[in-house]
């Protein structure tokens, strides 16, 4: 069945822009793509689309005879499943003007937004000021719909521009822009001689230039060095490009009719135009902004450009792919609703609430997760450990409770190492999942850009990450979650050579009070093994005998949120700093956690603050006797060293589950 256009179940647009005229859409439309090209149903269905689905959907949309100026139509697979109160997103293309760039990722951004998407005709030639003033009325009038709400702005190249002239006309709107490889480095690019180029290039021969073919297939003639990486010969290499190239020419020759050859000279016309236009005004965009830069990028210098946005524009954050192109948006390992997240961009309010505005985790962001930590587990081979209500120890985590509310209160391992394994295991083996409370340092614009690497915290995010805040604290409970709470935060990941498993608490108790207003379930848990890992070779104390450190020191912790401003003592300072640790062969990691405490009925009890404190010292007690138990047994596991572990899975496999002592 082909590919047909629908009218929307209801209007998309504000009625003030339903009337047909020179400048505003005919009625929205819904585009279903049909149930061939989508796989039918199942496994098959649910598979990312890329390129050639993108070139076959877009043949088909721009061959209808209905012409016009340019509309919002939403992708029939942007159906239901929304959030309630989901922002709406705008989708702002790039040269080819189709509107269906984010075609692999409609089904999953459509659970967070109202999706629209811009679709500009082929032959239609409205300036690029006539395209900003179009979308600027929808983004005034989505505005005035929903005022306590963002408007997202999602735009490639040519539509990045488009969203930064309408960022900069209306600096009092609440805009979150999403920039991907943006076209104001225009000036700096290949594009700029390539429309001069295409004018001695006869159609259809300039869609086989290296330049067009970087742009319609991402990194097209990076393809050899790809395919052979996966360990082919050269022969078996070159026939499967043969096979990839033969697949992919009806797919290319189909562009003549997205991309002919004056509709393109037009675009890169109008994107000078828009380049200069919008870095005239840089000045005056106010918006959030993410800038998505490929470090392939073969077209813009998109590295660069989103160094010097971060630099120019207010709240400007980036996030860096090194292996991707320019059609990063059709590359099947990217994803657009994940970058979204882990930089902390995703909000249904004026202001983000890392607790409601939370999205669970998909089967691929927690396999992801699991990779990132796949090394460290590999060598740490956990062993988790827990405790019945009746006080018996056994292996694994049938002593958790099933349900939330409750408080997991541990000891934080040097660096945090223990996390990863901590809340990975735990949700794969229980589906339980933890939410942890955190540095603010974690969620800072400003200490993101002093790591080596801007994504650095992005995982933690992810997984669910929230500022450590009374506030936060109470609305996990609420929502009945399991919360993980370190009292000793960045003092005890962050000690001093000499101070492994050495707890740093503040005299007060913390959240006894709080976790029994919900009845939640205090469990107290230890983790050793940092010592098996690495030796610090210098901390806190030997870095600031470095000259010039005392800079660093000032970067990392000057404007920050203070925590513990009412401790005392060495609690008082929770200073961020740089640790250097050198390698061990490695030991094991081992994980306890300790019979749960019951708050639930002692509500009254617990308001005491003598009740409270008795308790939360108990709790302290209780993590000391789980690391000092994982101590002492950890001596009789034959396979605590890495080699017997090895050893083991070399002759039992290696997803074989390494033995420990006896609980």
């Amino acid at each position: 069945m082909a590919a047909t256009v629908e009218a929307a179940a209801r209007p998309l647009l504000p009625a003030g822009l339903r009337r047909r005229t020179a400048h505003t859409p005919p009625p929205p439309r819904r585009w279903r793509a049909s149930a061939s090209r989508r796989g039918g149903g199942g496994a098959a269905a649910a598979a990312r689309r890329g390129v050639r689905e993108y070139v076959e959907e877009a043949r088909e949309m721009v061959r209808r005879p209905d012409g016009g100026p340019a509309r919002w139509f939403t992708p029939m697979d942007c159906g239901g499943g929304r959030l309630a109160g989901a922002p709406t997103m705008l989708y702002l293309p790039g040269i080819d003007g189709v509107g269906l760039g984010l075609i692999g990722h409609h089904e999953r951004l459509a659970k967070m937004f109202d999706m629209w998407c811009l679709h500009i005709p082929v032959e239609d030639r409205t300036s690029f000021q006539g395209v900003v003033e179009y979308v600027e009325r929808t983004v005034k009038a989505e505005g005035q719909r929903a005022k306590d709400r963002p408007v997202y702005l999602v735009g490639e190249s040519l539509g990045a521009c488009i969203a930064l002239a309408v960022a900069a006309r209306n600096p009092d709107i609440d805009l979150v822009l999403i920039l991907v490889n943006p076209g104001t480095s225009f000036h700096k690019s290949q594009l700029q001689s390539l429309s001069s180029f295409l004018d001695l290039v006869p159609e259809p021969f300039h869609l086989t230039t290296p330049q067009m073919l970087n742009f319609l297939t991402g990194n097209f003639m990076k393809m050899p060095s790809t395919i052979v990486g996966h360990g082919l010969s050269l022969q078996e290499a070159g026939q499967a490009l043969s096979d990839i190239t033969t697949s992919m020419l009806p797919s290319l020759m189909s562009l003549l009719d997205v991309l002919p050859k004056e509709s393109i000279v037009w675009k890169l016309k109008m994107l000078r135009t828009a380049s200069s236009f919008v870095n005239s005004r840089l000045h005056a965009v106010k918006a959030e902004t993410l800038v998505l830069a490929s470090w392939n990028d073969e077209l813009l210098p998109s590295r660069e450009e989103a160094e010097r946005l971060r630099d120019t524009l207010e709240k400007c954050r980036i996030r860096n792919f090194k292996d991707n192109g320019h059609k990063i948006l059709l590359e099947a390992e990217f994803d657009l609703a994940t970058a979204i997240k882990g930089a902390g961009y995703y909000r249904r309010s004026l202001h983000t609430d890392f607790v409601s505005d939370y999205l669970p985790l998909t089967p691929d962001e927690f396999q992801k997760a699991t990779d990132h930590n796949r090394l460290l587990q590999y060598i740490s081979s956990p062993v988790m450990l827990s405790t019945l209500p009746d006080g018996k120890i056994v292996r694994g985590l049938s002593g958790l409770p099933k349900k939330g509310p409750a408080v997991l209160v541990g000891y934080h391992m040097l660096m945090g190492f223990e996390l990863g394994p901590l809340v990975t295991g735990v949700l794969g083996s229980t589906g339980i999942h933890i939410r942890g409370l955190a540095h603010p340092f974690m969620f800072e614009k400003k200490k993101e850009e002093i790591m080596p690497d801007p994504s650095y915290y992005d995982m933690h995010r992810i997984m669910g990450a929230v500022p450590v805040t009374a506030a936060n604290f109470y609305k996990l409970l609420a929502e009945k979650n399991f919360v993980l709470l370190y009292p000793g935060g960045a003092r005890e990941a962050l000690h001093r050579k000499g101070e492994e498993y050495k707890l740093f608490w503040p005299e007060q108790s913390e959240f006894v009070r709080m976790a029994s207003r919900f009845g939640a379930t205090i469990i107290p848990f230890g983790v050793v093994g940092e010592d098996d890992i690495c030796d610090m070779l210098l901390d806190y104390d030997d870095l600031m005998k470095i000259p010039f450190y005392d800079i660093l020191d000032n970067m990392l912790n000057g404007d920050g949120v203070k925590l513990r401003t009412d401790s005392t003592g060495e609690l008082k300072d929770q200073r961020i700093h740089a640790v250097v640790a050198t390698p061990k062969i490695p030991g094991r990691f081992y994980f306890i956690f300790g019979k749960p405490i019951e708050t639930r009925g002692r509500e009254k009890e617990l308001r005491n603050k003598e009740n409270a404190q008795h308790l939360y010292l108990n709790v302290k007690s209780e993590v000391e006797s789980c690391i000092k138990y994982l101590k002492e047994k950890r001596e009789k596991d034959p396979y605590r060293s890495i080699l017997p572990r090895l050893l083991y899975q070399m002759v039992h496999g290696l997803d074989a589950e390494v033995p420990t002592f006896e609980p």
